[in-house]
C-alpha cells in the first residue's frame, strides 16, 4: 500500500465517543508519520482534540450549520483515506456530499440489543468502543497498541487549572450526565464529599454548566462550567475521579487519571468501561439492568434502583483502593 498523505476521520459526537476515537488516530499517525489527519466533529468537542500531536487538523462543525458547508470545505482536498466513525443518516448525508469511497463500522446494535432484552451477555467478548473503531481503518492495516487513550491542554488551560484547583490531594466528581438516569442522587454525592473530606481530599466537582447545580455543599468546590481543556488538566491532577457513564469519565481516563466508574442501567459490556485505565466498576446486579443503551428520561421500573442501591460506603471504599 501506498504511503497514504491524508486521511479524513468523521465523529461529531458526544464527548467520550470522541476521545474514544485517540488510539486509532495515534495508531494512524505511528504507522504513517508523514499523512496529515483531519478530524471532524461539533464545535463543542473540538478544544479535546485541538492539541492532539497525531492530528493536524480539527474541522469543527458549528451548532445549525448546514452540512453543505462543511462538506464545501472538506471536498478540497483530495482524501486518501475518509473514515466515517459514527454511521449516522448525518455522517452519511456528509460522505454523499463530499464524495469519495468511504469506510465505516458496524455498531453492535444486535448484542446491545440482546443484552439489554435478556440482561445476559451472549458473547464471550466485549471489544471496547475504542478498538471497534478500528473496523473502519481496515485499509490502513493499524492495530490496537494496549495502550489508553490520551487528550492534551494548553499552557494557558494549565495555567487556569493552577489558579482554579485546590491543595492536593483531591477528588474530583462528576455528578453530571446527560440521561437523568445515569445520575447518582444528589444526597449521595453529598455524604461521599462528606467522606472524602474526613478521610484529608479535597474535593472538586466538574462537569456543564447546567450541571452546577446537582451538587452543594461547603465539601465542595464547584467548578462546572470549565472549558474542556480546563477540565482535563484538572482531572489530571486529581487522584481519583468519581463519575457515572459519561464523557467525563473517558476524558479522566485519557489524562491517566483513576476512576471509580458508576454504571446503573447501561453495562460496561456495550464497550463503554474505562478503556485501558485504572479502574473500579461500581454496579448493582439486578434483573431489571441493563436496560437501556444509552440511559433515559425515567427508570422504566420507576424505583431506579440501579442507583438508589450504590451507596457512599462502597463507593468509598472503591476511592481508597484506588487512592495513591
Amino acid at each position: 500500500m501506498n504511503q497514504p498523505t491524508t486521511v479524513l476521520v468523521v465523529r461529531f459526537g458526544a464527548l467520550g465517543d470522541v476521545v474514544l476515537t485517540t488510539p486509532l488516530l495515534r495508531a494512524i499517525h505511528r504507522a504513517y508519520s508523514g499523512a496529515a489527519i483531519t478530524v471532524v466533529t461539533k464545535a463543542r468537542w473540538a478544544p479535546v482534540l485541538a492539541h492532539h500531536p497525531s492530528i493536524a487538523h480539527v474541522e469543527p462543525l458549528a451548532d445549525g450549520e448546514p452540512l453543505t458547508a462543511l462538506a464545501a470545505r472538506l471536498r478540497s482536498t483530495p482524501w486518501d483515506h475518509r473514515l466515517d466513525l459514527h454511521g449516522t443518516l448525518r455522517a452519511r448525508a456528509l460522505r454523499i456530499l463530499v464524495g469519495g469511497r468511504w469506510r465505516g463500522w458496524r455498531r453492535p446494535r444486535i448484542r446491545r440489543a440482546l443484552l439489554v432484552w435478556t440482561g445476559v451477555d451472549r458473547f464471550a467478548t466485549s471489544t471496547p468502543v475504542a478498538e471497534q473503531y478500528f473496523a473502519a481503518a481496515r485499509d490502513l492495516a493499524v492495530r490496537p497498541d494496549g495502550e489508553p487513550a490520551e487528550v492534551f491542554w494548553s499552557p494557558a488551560e494549565e495555567a487556569r487549572r493552577d489558579e482554579l484547583a485546590p491543595p492536593s490531594p483531591y477528588v474530583v466528581i462528576v455528578p453530571g450526565t446527560a440521561h437523568a438516569t445515569k445520575r447518582w442522587p444528589p444526597g449521595h454525592w453529598l455524604r461521599l464529599a462528606g467522606r472524602l473530606r474526613a478521610a484529608g481530599f479535597h474535593v472538586v466537582a466538574l462537569g456543564a454548566e447546567d450541571e452546577r447545580g446537582l451538587v452543594s455543599s461547603a465539601d465542595i468546590t464547584n467548578l462546572c462550567g470549565l472549558d474542556l481543556g480546563t477540565t482535563a488538566a484538572l482531572l489530571h491532577n486529581a487522584a481519583v475521579a468519581v463519575a457515572g457513564d459519561t464523557g467525563l469519565l473517558h476524558l479522566a481516563t485519557a489524562v491517566g487519571t483513576p476512576v471509580v466508574a458508576l454504571f446503573g442501567p447501561t453495562s460496561p459490556a456495550f464497550g463503554y468501561a474505562p478503556y485501558r485505565a485504572r479502574a473500579r466498576i461500581v454496579a448493582q446486579s439486578l434483573p431489571c439492568r441493563p436496560c437501556s443503551v444509552y440511559g433515559g428520561a425515567h427508570c422504566p421500573m420507576r424505583h431506579h434502583r440501579c442507583m438508589i442501591e450504590l451507596t457512599p460506603d462502597t463507593v468509598m471504599h472503591a476511592v481508597e483502593a484506588l487512592a495513591p
